[in-house]
C-alpha cells in the first residue's frame, strides 16, 4: 500500500512519529478483541456443580489472562492516542483516558471474582461455599454489566466526537461510536430493569455498533493512519481552511 506521497506504508510507518503512534493504536484497538471467547471460556465456573467437582479450571484460567489482556490493551489505547487527540481538546482527551483506566479496573475486578471462584475449588471448600460462589458470579455479572456496558460507551463519545470534529479518522468510522454510545447505555438500562437479559440476542444486538466502531477504527488506524488534519499540523483549529486529502479530495473545516 502506497500514501499520497508515494512512499510505502510501511517504510513511512518507520519514520514517521504519527503513523507509528496510528499503527500501535490500532494494534491495541485490535488485542481488545481477544476476549471474545471468554464467555465460553467462562461457561463451567457458573455451573452449581463446579465448586464441588474437579473442574475444569483451565477455560476459567485462560479466559482471566485473555481479559487481562484487554484491560492493558484498552489502556493502551488510550495512552498512544492521547497525545494526538488532546490537541482537540485536552480535557476530553483526559477524560477518554481516565474512562479507559476505569474499564480496565472493572475488568481485573471480573477477573478476580471468577478466579475466586476457582481457588475455592482448589480448596476443596465443598458444598459449603456454594453460596459464596454463586455471590462472586452474582458480583462479576454486575461489574461487567455496569463497568464494561455503560464504560465503554462513555468512551465512544469522548473518542467519538474528538474524532469526528478533527477528522483524523473518516467521519463515519465515529458515527458509528457515537451512535453505538446511547444504544448500549438503552441496553443496560433494560437489563437493569429485567427487560431483557444480559446475555441475549437484544443486548448483543445493542453491543453491535460499539463492537464494530472500535474493530474499524483499530482496522483503520493500523492500515491507513490518521488523515491530514490541521490538528496534526500543528495548525490551530479555524486558521485553516482547507487541507487535501489521502484520497485527493478537499477537506474543508
Amino acid at each position: 500500500m502506497s500514501t499520497s506521497d508515494g512512499i510505502p506504508a510501511a517504510a513511512r510507518a518507520g519514520t514517521d512519529p504519527l503513523r507509528r503512534t496510528a499503527l500501535v493504536a490500532g494494534v491495541f484497538y485490535l488485542l481488545t478483541f481477544v476476549s471474545i471467547p471468554t464467555l465460553a471460556l467462562y461457561g463451567p465456573v457458573r455451573e452449581p456443580g463446579y465448586i464441588t467437582g474437579p473442574g475444569p479450571d483451565t477455560p476459567v484460567i485462560v479466559g482471566g489472562v485473555l481479559e487481562m489482556v484487554v484491560a492493558l490493551a484498552g489502556i493502551g489505547t488510550a495512552v498512544v492516542l492521547y497525545p494526538v487527540v488532546k490537541r482537540q481538546n485536552e480535557a476530553a482527551a483526559l477524560g477518554f483516558v481516565g474512562t479507559r483506566v476505569l474499564e480496565a479496573g472493572t475488568i481485573v475486578m471480573c477477573v478476580v471474582s471468577l478466579l475466586s471462584v476457582v481457588s475455592l475449588r482448589r480448596a476443596g471448600a465443598g458444598a459449603d461455599a456454594l453460596p459464596t460462589a454463586q455471590a462472586l458470579v452474582a458480583f462479576h455479572d454486575w461489574v461487567f454489566l455496569l463497568g464494561q456496558g455503560t464504560i465503554p460507551a462513555v468512551n465512544a463519545l469522548l473518542l467519538g466526537s474528538l474524532l469526528y470534529r478533527s477528522r483524523l479518522v473518516p467521519r463515519v468510522l465515529p458515527v458509528l461510536g457515537l451512535i453505538g454510545a446511547p444504544l448500549l447505555l438503552a441496553s443496560v438500562a433494560a437489563t437493569l430493569f429485567d427487560v431483557w437479559g444480559q446475555v441475549s440476542a437484544m443486548s448483543a444486538l445493542c453491543a453491535l455498533p460499539i463492537a464494530v466502531w472500535e474493530f474499524s477504527l483499530g482496522v483503520y488506524l493500523l492500515v491507513a493512519g490518521f488523515r491530514p488534519s490541521p490538528v496534526i499540523a500543528g495548525t490551530p483549529l479555524g486558521n485553516q481552511s482547507e487541507i487535501s486529502g489521502n484520497d485527493d479530495e478537499t477537506i474543508r473545516i
